[in-house]
């Protein structure tokens, strides 16, 4: 009986977000519904325009739109990669933080594959990918991969979401009890359907991982396969994959503590989540390290001329002050914090992922304004300022991804409660079998 009553209070406090929602919620949607439409006519104005309402010009055809797309489908590495991971090895302390994961990815591919049709300034031509396909190009690897990676990410989320609409359904009424009865299809979790659902989200988590791995390697590739000064480098592939997952946990961390303190998750998100998750941050800043250093030590050996122009423009020039505060962010603060057990508190993780998530964004912004300012063709005074219009659409897809993935805890559980419960019966098992030993041993 008392199990069945702690199973009770897990779902009422779990559901609660889902159920009830504050005032509070309703302003910050609110504002967030603002900022999205204020980005939106920045749009349409730029489509009525043309990107000449942009700081984008020959040669910098790239700017803040590329560098959202590179950043946030490197975001997206966090749900599939550390869910797919933790399930495959079976490790129990994933269980409040998979679903967390596994939302950030569907919803920031969307924004991040957004990016590539805004910096278009002609939307109606990305169905040119389809009607005039290039197998030799890299961009149509790269809507390929996306696309596989996409709807492998959807399938690998609502898999271990079923359970939970049983609940939900027999929860509520009206259109949300619609939802959920048309999205769980007829699973009504019974022992037989667990067990198959079980062996099929292991399956998936196998399968997402190479999927996932080749996206940001496909990206990378968007930019080695030119001969643009410093982007013409095989260290590209390993380099971005790393910094996606780098950025992944970052963001994770950002949206977990944050998640934890406004939803009362502390009985589920604890010390020992950002314990762990604080200490694979850090590694993941030391290879971060190790890559940049490689990249930029490579090339101030090579002493190729065209390359050392956009070198010391990163290293003593105009993005200087963005290159090192790039590799403060990334790497002195979140390392000098997290190294320290005392400072890998809660308090020190969340100030370490909000500085890599600033971090990361500067490097992707330094990997592709800098070379092409500098290209293989020498041209003087060439500049790239941002306009209002793409700083509006930049914080209005920000503001649109904190938005969906804030609507998304407003329909389901955050935390997967069947697998919190799951947790709960193999620990008391556990218990049963350990006070039996002891009896057995006296």
């Amino acid at each position: 009986m008392a199990a069945q009553a702690s199973k009770r209070n897990h779902v009422d406090v779990l559901l609660d977000p889902v159920i009830h929602t504050s005032p509070g919620f309703r302003l910050l949607m609110a504002v967030l519904g603002l900022i999205m439409g204020m980005a939106t006519a920045a749009f349409a104005w730029q489509c009525a325009k043309g990107l000449g309402v942009t700081g984008m010009y020959r040669p910098v055809y790239w700017g803040i739109y590329i560098t959202n797309f590179v950043f946030f489908i490197g975001v997206s590495h966090a749900g599939t990669l550390i869910s797919a991971i933790l399930r495959i090895v079976r490790a129990e302390w994933r269980r409040s933080i998979t679903r967390m994961a596994e939302v950030i990815t569907v919803m920031v591919i969307a924004f991040g594959a957004g990016s590539v049709v805004i910096d278009m300034g002609r939307p109606d031509r990305i169905l040119n990918v389809l009607y005039h396909p290039h197998m030799r190009s890299p961009l149509l690897w790269d809507v390929c991969s996306i696309s596989v990676y996409f709807t492998g990410s959807i399938t690998y989320l609502m898999l271990p979401l079923l359970p939970d609409l049983v609940r939900l359904r027999e929860r509520v009424s009206g259109w949300r009890q619609w939802l959920y009865w048309r999205m769980s299809f007829f699973y009504d979790d019974t022992p037989d359907q667990r067990r198959l659902l079980e062996r099929v989200i292991g399956v998936m988590a196998i399968i997402i991982l190479p999927i996932a791995i080749s996206v940001h390697t496909v990206v990378s590739w968007v930019f080695a396969m030119t001969v643009q000064p410093m982007w013409h480098s095989t260290i590209f592939g390993p380099f971005f994959v790393v910094g996606a997952i780098f950025s992944g946990i970052g963001a994770l961390l950002t949206f977990m503590i944050v998640l934890r303190k406004v939803y009362h998750l502390e009985d589920y998100l604890r010390p020992v989540h950002f314990d762990n998750l604080g200490k694979l941050l850090m590694v993941m800043s030391m290879l971060w390290l190790y890559f940049t250093f490689a990249e930029y030590l490579t090339t101030w050996y090579g002493d190729e001329p065209i390359e050392m122009a956009v070198f010391w423009d990163k290293v003593t020039g105009r993005y200087a002050w963005l290159v090192w505060t790039m590799f403060t962010t990334c790497f002195i603060i979140p390392f000098g914090i997290l190294c320290r057990k005392r400072t890998r508190t809660i308090p020190g993780v969340f100030i370490a992922s909000i500085s890599v998530n600033i971090g990361m964004w500067l490097e992707r912004f330094t990997i592709v304004v800098p070379s092409l300012i500098n290209p293989r063709v020498h041209l003087n005074n060439a500049v790239y300022t941002p306009t209002w219009v793409e700083w509006t659409i930049f914080a209005g897809c920000t503001a649109g991804f904190i938005f969906c993935y804030l609507g998304f805890t407003k329909l389901f559980p955050i935390i997967s409660i069947w697998e919190i419960e799951e947790g709960m019966e193999i620990g008391a098992d556990e218990t049963a079998d350990r006070i039996r030993g002891l009896i057995g041993t006296d």
